[in-house]
């Protein structure tokens, strides 16, 4: 047994390729981004044959029935997830032979309600645990992404999934989650995203929790905030995405023809925030091509926008792949020659301020406001006198709490979140607009105050 994880780190979640020994192979939650299975199946001469699928995913749009088309492997899906496409549903308890050993599922709900973990058994070999969103290394997966009134149930669930459904496995079983450290999706994940049961078992907090009751009052009140698309991709792949072949790329448009398409599109601008503020698109949302690019992407862009880029050095494929990973599909456009070609046709260039810590400060102190767009938690372990919070995902529900008449310094950890948010203010009308360059970093490196 060989078992290949893939880290997506704009998620904070591992799929895997197992290696069953005899050249087949299976795929565990695998995303979008099939290409790079494939090719690590081909490098160590193996086909895939399963692909199995914990749950439905709310973070990221599944890449079975992609694996499925490139390899004719069979899908593996929780009976209760209702998917309506072919696959083979999969009930408590279900077992299958595979080349030296089995595959048996063990119902694990609470992160969804279908939820299903994996173990696979091989003779001489540590049993393997895939499981999902259910126990992780030094947490377990969120419970209120079906409902608010689903939530108390699917958390008391999580409970005794995280408790009991492995109690028959031995400490040296492999713990091999979906979900861990940077997911929306987890809490408490901590930085190791792979262990055994036995370390799980000694060190996971959750695990010590004195009750159910205790664990239903006090695991809802860790979760993250949720992004906004995490409410919408679980129908997605229910019914079945599109595969990538149906979908067509964006064609190159001059000038002239991009910013005619700009009246029923949303222009994303994947550039360095630096070259964002230096000069961009009236009304361009910038988002830099970037580990977070997709998660910010569904955060803040509707799911029916169509989407126009602009780029400079980052590789239009790239940007394509983050897209599709969280369900955008709609795909414009592209500006031919970026920038340089929308200046030399003679149309409007915005700009905004990139200011240092020295200089925000003076604004702030010419009475500009701070508008820190990070998480709550991040806000409270320290920020710049006096600001307000309004994390990125909520600013555009919420721009009635800002002031029209004074000027307004945005931050957040190192520039990127902050370059949206302010891009978003922009389309808003507030002005003027400075961006923190460097975020709270480089203002506690300049050893400015901090509350």
């Amino acid at each position: 047994m060989n078992i290949i994880p893939f880290v997506h780190e704009s998620l904070g979640n591992s799929s895997y390729l197992v290696g069953f020994g005899d050249h087949s192979a299976a795929l565990v939650d695998p995303d979008r981004n099939v290409q790079r299975y494939l090719e690590a199946a081909s490098a160590n001469s193996w086909r895939i044959t399963h692909v199995f699928e914990t749950h439905l995913h709310a973070d990221f749009v599944t890449g079975s029935l992609e694996a499925r088309r490139a390899t004719g492997a069979e899908l593996f899906v929780p009976e209760g997830s209702q998917v309506r496409y072919p696959h083979r549903p999969v009930a408590p308890g279900d077992a299958w032979p595979v080349p030296f050993g089995r595959v048996e599922s063990i119902p694990s709900a609470g992160h969804t309600p279908e939820h299903t973990s994996y173990v696979l058994h091989a003779p001489g070999a540590a049993s393997a645990l895939f499981s999902g969103g259910s126990l992780l290394v030094a947490g377990a997966a969120r419970t209120d992404l079906i409902s608010p009134e689903a939530t108390d149930a699917l958390t008391r669930a999580q409970y005794r999934s995280i408790t009991t459904a492995f109690r028959g496995l031995p400490d040296e079983t492999l713990l091999l989650p979906t979900h861990g450290g940077g997911s929306f999706c987890s809490t408490g994940a901590g930085g190791e995203r792979t262990s055994t049961l036995g370390h799980v078992r000694r060190t996971n907090p959750l695990l010590g929790e004195s009750s159910e009751d205790a664990f239903a009052r006090t695991f809802p009140a860790s979760f993250p905030a949720a992004p906004s698309y995490f409410y919408r991709l679980r129908a997605v792949n229910q019914a079945g995405p599109a595969l990538r072949s149906s979908i067509a790329e964006p064609p190159y448009l001059a000038p002239g023809d991009f910013d005619t398409r700009r009246a029923s599109a949303v222009v994303i601008d994947v550039r360095p925030q630096a070259d964002f503020m230096a000069g961009h698109i009236p009304g361009a949302v910038s988002n830099t091509l970037r580990d977070a690019f997709s998660t910010w992407l569904g955060w803040v862009i509707p799911a029916d926008q169509e989407l126009l880029f602009v780029l400079g050095d980052e590789p239009l494929a790239d940007v394509i792949d983050a897209c599709l990973l969280v369900g955008y599909e709609r795909f414009a456009g592209v500006l031919e020659g970026g920038m340089s070609a929308w200046v030399v046709s003679g149309r409007e260039v915005a700009r905004d301020t990139l200011a240092d810590a020295s200089e925000s400060r003076r604004a702030l102190a010419a009475g500009a406001l701070a508008l820190d767009v990070r998480e709550p938690n991040e806000f409270a372990e320290g920020h710049l006198p006096g600001a307000l919070n309004i994390p990125l995902g909520e600013l555009q529900q919420r721009v009635q709490e800002l002031p029209r008449n004074r000027p307004i310094v945005t931050y957040c950890g190192h520039g990127e979140r902050s370059a949206t948010g302010l891009s978003l203010l922009r389309r808003e009308g507030f002005g003027p607009l400075t961006n923190l360059n460097g975020g709270t970093g480089a203002w506690k490196a300049a050893e400015l105050p901090i509350e």
